[in-house]
């Protein structure tokens, strides 16, 4: 049997007698009369030769290339996880998905011209077709902005419809997304990873592709601007890489090719929008909003708001910058107004609403709250803002909370959803397919002067012990049909845009460089004390314990030290990423730079940090002492494709950046690494065991034996590492090297402080000799050792002054309820 064939033959078995009654379902996949539905009819041959053995490989396929593209969700309170993605579609055949395009469009235009009557002529509610409690009581009612004169049109652009079948299969709205609709950057991934790891199948489908929906996007939000501009200049809004969905974000800038920015980077002057370009201003015409409108302006909106811009909303007024969706578009997310839509698409329409919505009542209605109140169990409660009954709530406290505040709460039927086979972590154990409720979030963006429906969209498993997502495929009805629908695309624009670098972006890109040469470091020096510990842990006593202890010392010199056991100590500084100084404490810092600049850098990046995260978790399933080794090897690998991937980056000012980063970050290591090693004489042997370890670390054993044929004495080691300008290792080529990539900063003038500092070090470096570096004073060289220790000094020096100049773009956003509004005499205390 098959995965498939084993799936219909359990839904055929007719229940056990006795058993508890189950809910009625439409199947998505099986018929009542147990054969296949008509979408998986076509797809039979193929669907239903994968075995259990086909999908763990399949499943493995996925989590492997989803970690590779970097492809995560961030929950509340910060906590970063891969994104799941089930290996077994949902599939919709065209006859069935017809009628619902048909439904979405209507919607979306419903909801559009919904939003333009609240905030202008507000008829619905002077007619109370809508009660005004529903809509005056919802936080995502946006008072600047509604007045008649300042009414956009078309205020809604991309509206998300979050859907589940009823036990007829009967498509229900389960609730409206409008304020900064979500998911489609995961749809189109979820799309190329099935396709990669199921491509017989995805062949023998024959689907819409989603990248047309895009370019739609991209030309609708061009076409989207406010005056008649022949290249107007388009923004992504973000609230930062710690935002739920930063992933969907960063994928859709990236895919449309706009700058993904934070309100940080955008200023409002003379009631126009700019972006705070290095050296300059640029006009922004368009931002597609990912930062709810509470939080989008400080000024006039939430005063304590970090992640808006302050005066974009008189901006918006004004007609001189588009946002999508508009300001006020977050009431429309209040499923309060669900029981009232039938009647304003009557009103607003004059049609009846073809896609009706969970059956849903008021309770600010005396009718729809009398029934709420009779079927508390048995509906799902909830505040029009969206918040659920808390877990635990008493049905008494719960009664007492609707009468105190009727027009705030809703209740909703539970709707039986259809269900669907998943693998999931059921599968992975068991080898059979499980039946799951899924929901179906679909997407309609305006495009011309209609909606069009994304033909597909982002299905959802309602699983709390295994959530996941499945990809959705919708079924031509005819192979030579269009993808999604269209034919040709708007005409965008065909001037080349400005390069534009924000410091913000530059800030990331310089922290690119130095985690990841901070890494690379550490993995280095960690390796070489690993090795030297295989062959003298057993001796502590012998040189070669001596020489041990001098690497854990420079360990723990740039990571504190945790654990007196060696194996924990260094399995430690590989997975504890709280732990500063550590290899995974780089590796984080790296991720989260990254993160920052992803619509900025190729795909392969995600590669490399997916390859960290896999040698991590085998160092964590294996308790043997070579898994370090072989985890840190590979972490180090990981790091080095790094290098590969920023050559071929184009030579703007990101590069630079990332070049400056690194060459410092190099230089401050190779100055530890010599401070710790070579700066105190331990006897012959174990200064010949240290020094072939330093050489190592430095990635310079096979130069330095190439040269002094193998004989190692500290001035060859001291000279190769500080002064050889040919030595990329070398502190002298770095700061060559960081030189050159500073002078080709915007902000450079050659005698900015940085680069005075930098040639300040490099004279230092000249007049050194390498003789008296290495003199002896007793027992150790403390010329040396003040040497190293002023050059340390020096270039952290050098790393503020870089940040001062080229990464800092002005004060950071304050609470607006900080800022003193009265200045204070002296003496005087705020």
């Amino acid at each position: 049997m098959t995965v498939l064939r084993d799936y219909v033959a359990t839904l055929s078995q007719p229940p056990l007698p006795g058993g508890a009654p189950e809910v009625q379902r439409h199947d998505e996949v099986v018929g009542p009369d147990g054969s296949l539905r008509p979408a998986w009819r076509g797809l039979a041959e193929t669907a239903v030769a994968l075995t259990a053995a086909d999908l763990r490989r399949v499943d493995g396929d996925i989590t492997s290339l989803l970690a590779d593209d970097g492809v995560t969700r961030t929950l509340p309170g910060g906590r970063v996880e891969p994104w799941r993605l089930d290996p077994v579609p949902l599939v919709v055949d065209a006859e069935s998905w017809a009628p619902l395009e048909v439904g979405l469009a209507q919607r979306a235009e419903l909801l559009n011209a919904l939003l333009v009557d609240l905030y202008g002529e507000q008829r619905l509610l002077a007619e109370g077709v809508v009660p005004a409690p529903v809509v005056l009581a919802h936080p995502g009612f946006t008072r600047v902005v509604a007045r008649a004169s300042a009414v956009d049109p078309r205020p809604l652009l991309l509206t998300a419809t979050d859907l589940g079948r009823d036990h007829d299969g009967a498509w229900r709205v389960l609730g409206d997304r409008a304020q900064a609709p979500s998911g489609l950057g995961w749809a189109v991934e979820n799309r190329r990873v099935v396709s990669r790891v199921l491509p017989e199948l995805y062949r023998r489908a024959g689907l819409h592709r989603a990248e047309p929906y895009l370019w739609a996007l991209r030309s609708a939000l061009l076409q989207s601007a406010p005056a008649d501009l022949a290249d107007p200049r388009v923004v992504v809004l973000t609230p930062g890489t710690h935002s739920e969905t930063a992933y969907d974000q960063a994928f859709l800038a990236s895919a449309l090719g706009f700058p993904l920015v934070h309100g940080s980077d955008l200023v409002v002057r003379d009631g126009w929008l700019w972006m705070k370009v290095v050296g300059r201003l640029e006009r922004v015409d368009v931002v597609l909003r990912r930062v709810d409108a509470a939080w989008s302006d400080p000024l006039e909106l939430r005063g304590d708001s970090r992640l808006g811009v302050a005066g974009l909303a008189e901006a918006v007024r004004r007609g001189r910058v588009r946002v999508v969706n508009g300001l006020g578009a977050g009431v429309l997310e209040n499923p309060g107004l669900l029981p009232y839509l039938p009647a304003a698409c009557e009103v607003l329409l004059g049609e009846q609403l073809r896609l009706p919505s969970v059956p849903t009542w008021w309770c600010g209605d005396p009718a729809g709250r009398a029934h709420v109140l009779d079927h508390l169990d048995a509906l799902d409660v909830r505040t029009i803002d969206g918040r659920p009954r808390p877990a635990g709530e008493s049905r008494v406290a719960l009664r007492e909370r609707v009468l105190a505040e009727p027009h705030l709460f809703v209740g909703q039927e539970r709707l039986p959803l259809s269900q669907a086979p998943t693998w999931g972590e059921t599968g992975r154990a068991s080898g059979a397919a499980t039946p799951r409720p899924v929901t179906l979030r679909t997407f309609t963006l305006r495009y011309g002067a209609a909606y069009r429906p994304l033909v597909g969209g982002l299905a959802t498993v309602v699983d709390p012990r295994s959530p996941a997502s499945k990809d959705v495929w919708v079924l031509k009805a005819n192979a030579g049909d269009p993808d999604q629908g269209l034919a040709d695309v708007l005409p965008t624009t065909s001037a080349r845009a400005v390069d534009v670098v924000v410091p913000r972006i530059l800030e990331d890109m310089f922290w690119v460089g130095r985690y990841a040469e901070r890494a690379e470091d550490l993995l280095r020096l960690l390796l070489a004390t690993h090795a030297l510990a295989e062959d003298f842990r057993t001796r502590p006593r012998t040189a070669g314990g001596t020489s041990l202890g001098v690497l854990l010392d420079a360990l723990a010199g740039l990571a504190g030290r945790r654990h007196d056991d060696l194996d924990a100590e260094l399995r430690s500084l590989l997975l504890d990423a709280d732990r500063p100084g550590s290899a995974a404490h780089a590796l984080a810092g790296l991720r989260d730079a990254l993160s920052g600049v992803r619509d900025q850098l190729s795909p392969d990046v995600w590669r490399a940090v997916g390859s960290t995260d896999r040698a991590a978790a085998a160092l964590v399933a294996s308790h043997h002492s070579h898994q370090v080794a072989e985890s840190a090897g590979r972490m180090l690998t990981a790091v080095l494709s790094l290098q590969g991937v920023t050559a071929s980056m184009m030579r703007d000012a990101g590069w630079h950046a990332v070049g400056a980063g690194r060459s410092l970050e190099r230089a401050l290591q190779v100055h530890h690494l010599l401070a710790s090693t070579t700066t105190v004489r331990r006897g012959l042997d174990a200064d010949r065991q240290v020094l072939d370890a330093v050489l190592a670390v430095a990635e310079s054993a096979v130069t330095h034996r190439r040269r002094y044929r193998g004989y190692v004495r500290p001035g060859g080691v001291v000279e190769l590492l500080l002064l050889d300008a040919d030595n990329p290792r070398s502190v002298r080529a770095c700061l060559a090297d960081l030189r050159q990539h500073l002078a080709a900063l915007p902000a450079s003038t050659g005698s900015t402080r940085p680069e005075r500092l930098v040639a300040d070090l490099e004279r230092d470096l000249a007049a050194a000799d390498v003789a008296s570096l290495v003199a002896i004073g007793g027992a150790d060289r403390p010329h040396l050792a003040r040497f190293l220790e002023a050059g340390s000094t020096n270039l952290q020096r050098l790393a503020d002054a870089v940040a001062e100049l080229h990464l800092a773009s002005g004060p950071g956003p304050r609470a607006l309820h900080s800022v003193a509004l009265v200045e204070l005499g002296p003496g005087e205390r705020s």
